[in-house]
């Protein structure tokens, strides 16, 4: 890394996970326990997709797992750490997270690209148009409106006092244009919306790899595994292996597998992230 001309940076899941944003346990339990107790499911992700038989009711589930994995940190300050070891460098992010952990570190938006959208937008469900709306007001009143309090930021369940488990209905986020209800700016099926910041920042990653072809450039693959491969992994495989100065280095807890066609300019790390980024860190 000290050598490159730039670095990439690929990540997934896994980066999030090793900064503390997990999705079941004890944190889940912290903020979802009554809704285990009602339903059953036992981590967040299953909750994302559990058909709630209000839209009350759905917007209190995801207004908590958006505040708690969008606008609350994360436990670690990984993403910290990492972004002092390349804001020296000229580097770019892409990234399948909607956690938008990396702009919060201090990563500059202009060299970030959310590949997958992003948990602080809204949508059209059908979508009628091409536009994301800001979140972050509508899903802090819902919180609150359910009972929680927020101490620096962070949600918590007050001592006196009954959290509910759906929002006033005025608080649904309807359409401007049509009236049907909002969704959640994610990938998810072909209604995904991508809007004017999701095509630019794009573009600017595209002028970026045009600006380094043929240069020394590191992919740094971070927790990426295989969802979703051919938007970082099998990308950089390819670009590892037709660049001829490109260095491929991949970071994956019991996944840092490396094909045989690049081995010779590649390093595989089956470690922790957390642990990794503080050793190269000190």
């Amino acid at each position: 890394m000290k050598q490159a001309d730039a670095v990439v940076i690929g990540a997934g899941a896994g980066l999030s996970t090793a900064a503390g944003f997990t999705y079941s346990g004890e944190r889940f339990m912290a903020y979802f326990s009554d809704f285990h107790q009602k339903y059953g499911f036992s981590d967040m992700y299953s909750g994302g997709f559990y058909e709630f038989p209000t839209e009350e009711e759905h917007w209190a589930y995801w207004s908590r797992y958006i505040y708690v994995n969008r606008y609350q940190n994360a436990p670690k300050p990984v993403y910290e750490k990492l972004y002092t070891l390349v804001k020296d460098k000229d580097y770019f992010v892409l990234t399948t997270n909607v956690d938008h952990c990396f702009q919060k570190a201090g990563f500059a938006k202009e060299r970030l690209f959310y590949t997958q959208g992003d948990f602080g937008l809204f949508q059209c469900s059908k979508p009628c148009h091409r536009e994301t709306y800001d979140n972050e007001m509508v899903i802090k009143e819902m919180v609150l409106s359910q009972g929680f309090e927020t101490t620096q930021g962070k949600l918590v369940v007050p001592k006196q006092g009954k959290i509910t488990m759906s929002v006033p209905s005025e608080l649904v986020p309807r359409c401007p244009k049509c009236g049907r209800k909002m969704s959640m700016n994610l990938r998810a099926d072909n209604t995904f919306v991508e809007d004017r910041g999701w095509h630019l920042a794009a573009e600017r990653y595209q002028a970026f790899m045009e600006a380094h072809r043929g240069e020394k450039a590191v992919f740094l693959e971070l927790g990426v595994g295989y969802n979703t491969p051919g938007i970082i992994k099998y990308n950089f495989w390819q670009y590892a292996y037709q660049w001829q100065q490109a260095f491929y280095v991949c970071i994956n807890k019991g996944q840092a597998q490396i094909p045989v066609d690049i081995e010779e300019k590649s390093v595989s790390v089956d470690a922790d992230i957390a642990e990794v980024v503080e050793l190269l860190g000190a």
